[in-house]
């Protein structure tokens, strides 16, 4: 058995820190921008339509190259 360097293991952490920072902040940009059209937003439509968005490609301008899996949990 042989363990890689401890500097992959730290490199690895941090990309999917990177990943998961990056996804967050493209959830937040979208749940804002369904929130300034939609007003009063019930929850559970606010999560399908965010999901919707997600899988149709529609993040919006700048977001574009973005394209990671969207479900509920990620969402909630």
């Amino acid at each position: 058995l042989r363990l890689l360097p401890r500097q992959r293991y730290l490199r690895a952490e941090r990309a999917e820190v990177s990943a998961l920072e990056r996804k967050r902040n493209v959830l937040c940009c979208l749940i804002t921008r369904i929130l300034k059209v939609e007003k009063q937003l019930h929850i559970d439509n606010l999560v399908f339509r965010v999901i919707d968005a997600c899988q149709k490609g529609e993040l919006g301008p700048g977001l574009q190259f973005l394209s990671f899996c969207c479900h509920s949990v990620d969402v909630l």
